[in-house]
């Protein structure tokens, strides 16, 4: 982002020379540092707060006594987990006041490597919104994971250099950095003077140090409050998560509350577009931290000035003279909708609506509707394996609410066991590599469901019954998937009966929000009253299951992994 500094006519309207573009008049301004609401006037010029207090101006709008906030701003998200495309995705956070957001495009990297972070940029680059755009730090995640393409540290460079990014994203590979490996260190080092993010979850002790020495800055994997407190001593920023599937809230506001908020953030990761249409964006995290406990003016510092000191976007975060003008109105502050939001000066939504004609279209780029390559489509063999011997196999244990999995030992034997198929089918480069395995904790009572989202590596993902009708079941989910381009189905008796269509990578819709939003929800609806899933978030919860650092058991086209011991396991268990 570059800094906006002051013009002679920014100088000219801040002393009272000039009449400035609009004045908002009345306002009650939310000031960071000091926690105080100051009664005054907010003048604006060329997309900049000139000055506090009355001046002439073109445009008078008086907000009758409104709380005024700078916009938000999210400190870590994917723009691929939205499920929507740049321009969309714009239309549909800003009513909520998010105007700034730091995307790690690790999802699309895995695809479309370099080319298509560039695109995602390219897209972004004249819309009315701040994009902060990371290198990604791990394509792949893990030497576990299968991506279609590979980020090494000289195309970080490049991608910093070159394309505009910002820092570096994620470091997923917390093993390799811990033990010092010479590519994940040289992808750290290529950061220079940039921020580089972390993942840690769970990390703690000498890991920890051993993470932290190595350059990595921030995390927002933490899970519960003492876990964020050490993080917090040794220097680490924490960003507290709220996303559709993972929500973490509730747990590290406890450490707020405590500690203060020095080096704390609000983020929401990854979240799907009907949550965003119907809770909201960085306005449900305020909203959520304030039910939590915390005080209205320390969560608007974790939602503003916080993740623009981090992430060094250069006046954002305050509502002061020099600072570009995103500017949040809100008549009832309780709500966390604002009535009116500005962007660099240009109002954009009012009441929870985009206004016409502000969000130009950015469409994608014709190329990335090709992604899901599988000249032969793998048959209901494919899906079929002997269970172990002695009855006991390694199960993955999933829960609602969080992205851990558990190391599970079941005895299959036992009918009443909620146990079911699941398999990672290799779709970017047609090895037919397909692994095999079992999954605990969806509930599934017939059917299949399946998914190109499936981070990092993003193959198809697709869980079925352990019944003998579950690996045709697989193979059908599988095949529908291939002809939609991506995206995620839900399968009954060989026949779809609910999909969501996402070609663009085979992660993000061609659709508007409202439509995208449509087709979540029915695809959910439909997978829970005639599949039998219990699984809050089942889709979200599938797509993280091929994701190899993150504990403890994971599915990859190569087979079970152990995340704790970081090797490929047999799912037979003694």
């Amino acid at each position: 982002m570059q800094a906006r500094r002051g013009t002679p006519r920014v100088l000219a309207v801040a002393r009272g020379d000039e009449p400035a573009d609009l004045l908002i008049k009345g306002g009650r301004v939310f000031v960071p540092g000091t926690r105080e609401w100051v009664a005054t006037d907010l003048a604006i010029v060329d997309g900049v707060i000139a000055g506090w207090g009355p001046r002439d101006a073109a445009q008078v709008i008086d907000v009758a006594g409104a709380a005024l906030t700078a916009g938000f701003i999210d400190p870590h998200m994917h723009l691929e987990s939205t499920k929507l495309w740049v321009d969309e995705f714009v239309r549909t956070v800003m009513p909520h006041g998010t105007t700034a957001v730091a995307a790690d495009p690790h999802e699309i990297a895995n695809v479309f490597g370099v080319d298509g972070v560039v695109a995602l940029a390219d897209a972004a680059r004249d819309l009315p919104f701040t994009f902060g755009i990371y290198a990604s730090s791990c394509v792949p995640a893990s030497p576990f994971e299968s991506p279609a393409a590979e980020l090494d540290h000289a195309k970080l460079v490049e991608l910093l250099e070159h394309h505009g990014a910002i820092g570096i994203a994620e470091v997923m590979d917390f093993p390799g950095v811990i033990r010092g490996d010479a590519e994940v260190l040289a992808k750290i080092a290529a950061a220079g003077h940039r921020r580089v993010d972390g993942h840690a979850p769970g990390i703690r002790g000498r890991a920890l140090d051993a993470y932290l020495a190595a350059g990595v800055e921030s995390d927002h994997e933490c899970t519960d409050a003492d876990e964020a407190d050490e993080k917090r001593r040794k220097g680490m920023w924490i960003f507290i998560r709220e996303g559709s599937a993972s929500r973490n809230l509730a747990d590290l506001i406890p450490s707020v509350l405590a500690h203060g908020t020095d080096r704390v953030c609000l983020c929401t990761d990854d979240r799907e577009p009907d949550t965003l249409l119907h809770d909201g964006h960085m306005n449900d995290c305020v909203r959520l931290a304030v039910a939590a406990g915390l005080p209205v003016e320390e969560a608007l510092v974790l939602a503003t000035a916080n993740p623009a000191d981090y992430h060094r976007f250069d006046r954002l975060g305050w509502l002061a003279p020099g600072y570009q003008a995103d500017v949040l109105c809100f008549d009832d502050l309780a709500t966390f909708e604002p009535a009116r939001v500005w962007q660099a000066g240009r109002l954009v939504a009012v009441d929870g609506q985009i206004l016409p004609g502000v969000v130009p279209a950015a469409s994608a780029p014709e190329w990335m509707f090709h992604s899901v390559h599988l000249d032969e489509l793998p048959g209901p063999a494919a899906f079929e394996f002997a269970e172990p011997s002695g009855g006991k196999a390694r199960v993955i244990g999933v829960e609602s609410g969080s992205l851990s999995t558990r190391n599970l030992v079941v005895d299959l034997t036992d009918s009443a066991q909620d146990v079911a198929r699941i398999a990672a089918v290799e779709r970017h480069r047609n090895t037919g590599r397909i692994g095999v395995g079992y999954v605990a904790g969806f509930g599934l009572a017939r059917g299949a469901i399946a998914s190109t989202v499936a981070h990092d590596a993003h193959n198809c993902m697709v869980v079925g019954t352990r019944d003998p009708t579950g690996p045709a079941e697989m193979a059908a989910a599988v095949a529908r998937l291939v002809e939609l381009g991506g995206g995620q189905v839900a399968m009954l008796d060989g026949h779809v009966i609910g999909e969501v269509r996402l070609p663009i990578g085979g992660l993000m819709s061609d659709k508007d929000a409202v439509e995208t939003a449509r087709e979540v929800k029915e695809l959910a609806d439909v997978v829970s009253t005639r599949l039998g899933l219990t699984l809050d978030a089942p889709f979200m919860q599938l797509s993280f299951l091929g994701l190899t650092v993150i504990p403890e058991l994971r599915m990859t086209d190569r087979g079970l992994l152990d995340v704790s011991t970081f090797s490929i396991v047999d799912v037979a268990a003694g």
